[in-house]
């Protein structure tokens, strides 16, 4: 899947929550672009199809399945990355789980790992991510957030408060990264034609959700961009629906 022309020969690539979705899509479009790509996700078996179907493509993939909840789980990822390819080029932080349900009735548990994935494992990601990086004075991270990254929906409180603080934590580091020479963008969905959504939004007709390579197609797009363009966030949403 290449529908743009984006060259990624030679450069590395980590696609977190990469085994469905979302994320299978971008990692498929990466291994297109010529990006040589690191798959994680915890389903192990998500994850080698993900990387069969990008080889039988032509592509390079390496499946690395990780449990994004667990710290040491993300040191193991990239010191493999590291020692494989000496560095990093993109990643692309897409992991994320959803728990919805009435503020009233929330359990902390459910509370605690939505934050967890969602937001912590984004923040290790991009701090593992800057070691690499900040030496060559060169990549680009960028995060797939939500449109509840700005927006609020019912039943979807933990949710949106751990989407708001990646897009917290991504502001921040842009400024941060620029001195190095790397890039950081948020991506911002809106409904997105995944399990999640489903599970989220049942309302919805499918049909009219957008898919995940209209995501994947959004990042190939950052990454064709030349060093002298810098974008802060994309927020793509649904034909018909309410913008902003």
């Amino acid at each position: 899947m290449q529908p743009m022309n984006v060259d990624l020969s030679g450069q590395s690539a980590l696609v977190t929550g990469a085994g469905r979705g979302i994320g299978r899509a971008i990692g498929s479009a990466l291994a297109s672009a010529g990006a040589r790509v690191f798959l994680a996700a915890r389903t192990t078996d998500q994850l080698e199809s993900a990387a069969r179907e990008i080889q039988q493509d032509g592509g390079t993939a390496v499946p690395v399945p990780t449990d994004l909840s667990n710290e040491e789980d993300i040191r193991l990822l990239f010191q493999r990355i590291s020692d494989r390819t000496g560095g990093l080029d993109i990643l692309v932080n897409n992991a994320g789980v959803g728990v919805f349900g009435p503020l009233a009735e929330f359990s902390s548990s459910d509370f605690d790992r939505v934050m967890r994935v969602n937001t912590k494992a984004t923040f290790l990601c991009c701090q593992q991510a800057m070691r690499l990086m900040i030496p060559k004075r060169k990549g680009y991270i960028i995060n797939i957030s939500s449109v509840v990254g700005f927006k609020g929906y019912p039943n979807q409180a933990a949710y949106t408060a751990s989407k708001h603080a990646v897009m917290g934590l991504t502001k921040s580091l842009a400024v941060e990264a620029q001195e190095h020479g790397i890039r950081v963008s948020a991506v911002l969905p809106g409904g997105v034609d995944t399990k999640m959504i489903a599970e989220a939004r049942p309302d919805l007709d499918p049909k009219i959700l957008l898919q995940p390579e209209d995501i994947a197609h959004t990042v190939l797009y950052l990454l064709s961009l030349s060093d002298r363009a810098a974008v802060d966030q994309i927020y793509i949403r649904r034909r018909g629906s309410q913008p902003f």
